[in-house]
């Protein structure tokens, strides 16, 4: 296992995306662990702070097929996976894809549609395929969602069901820029935006290299334990309704052999797993209805769980 080879690979990244998202170099580590992850994002926030372009960015830094599905209360599930249909030239049945068959797709504001049609991606998600008509169709390789809602906006949106939330590796959000970098980007973007100059900087193939190489990064029996525990300690909360679900537990697995990687490291530590754990697990749990009276937040009951579960057990 090459550690310098999956931190180069996120430095020629990271330096290609901060050409167009201005001074969150912490967002964007996020957003490459979930790529080396092989992984889903959820950027839960506000309108205009960059949550397209971050996609499309992403896109086209790895030389991806990226499409962009906007999400409606209309919209069908046969709008997002694609329809067979009864050729009269042919006189055969063929399909026809639908947008989701890409390698970056963005799902933007994701809750404005039903729940049907959310649904439409949850064996994509999962399994990274399609099935129509009792035919499966397999999608890239490279095949990543990166889903969008505004926290604010609530009319005339459709809140995630749990289902689909869990299989979101993890919820983040971008935020407002400083001052300065906000100056910058009125400077940057003056004449025309930064996006039109951005090339692809690295390959789909390095890509699956780095993300192959990730899954060798060694964790020790004490800290499985340790994950194990802080899972089952969600579940156990008297602040939470509903704890996180075995994918919560795989999920701090994989990120925290990313984090370690990009730590110059080839084995995982307790800080690890504390530092991504809000970003993981937040997203995937249910806070009682007293709980959030009390204005009481995940990551506020996640923080309270790392400080009381020891490490070594």
């Amino acid at each position: 296992m090459n550690i310098k080879l999956i931190i180069d690979f996120r430095d020629k990244l990271m330096q290609n995306l901060e050409k167009v998202i201005l001074g969150k170099t912490k967002v964007l580590d996020l957003v490459i662990m979930g790529l080396l992850c092989h992984g889903h994002l959820l950027i839960d926030d506000v309108p205009g702070v960059g949550k397209t372009i971050l996609a499309k960015s992403i896109a086209i830094s790895l030389g991806c097929k990226f499409h962009r599905i906007q999400f409606t209360p209309d919209m069908l599930p046969s709008d997002i996976t694609g329809v067979s249909f009864f050729n009269q030239v042919s006189k055969i049945i063929e399909f026809r894809p639908g947008p989701v068959f890409a390698e970056i797709i963005l799902a933007d504001e994701i809750n404005r549609a039903t729940p049907k049609t959310q649904s439409a991606l949850l064996e994509a998600m999962e399994e990274r395929q399609v099935t129509i008509d009792g035919v499966t169709h397999p999608l890239p390789k490279t095949f990543m969602v990166i889903g969008t809602q505004n926290p604010i906006e609530y009319e005339g949106t459709f809140p995630l069901p749990e289902a689909q939330l869990d299989r979101f590796l993890m919820k983040i959000r971008i935020g407002y820029p400083s001052a300065s970098y906000e100056i910058k980007m009125l400077e940057s973007q003056q004449f025309h935006h930064p996006i039109e100059d951005l090339k692809a900087v690295v390959t789909k193939k390095e890509l699956l290299k780095v993300q192959e190489s990730i899954k060798k990064i060694y964790v020790s029996d004490a800290i499985k334990k340790y994950i194990v525990r802080l899972i089952k300690a969600t579940r156990e909360n008297e602040d939470i309704y509903l704890g996180a679900s075995p994918r919560g537990s795989l999920g701090l697995f994989r990120v925290g052999q990313v984090y370690a990687a990009l730590n110059g490291r080839d084995y995982i530590i307790p800080d690890d797993i504390k530092e991504i754990a809000g970003p993981v697990l937040a997203h995937r749990m249910v806070i009682q209805p007293g709980a959030r009276i009390k204005n009481l937040t995940s990551d506020q009951v996640i923080q309270e769980i790392l400080s009381q579960i020891p490490v070594d057990g």
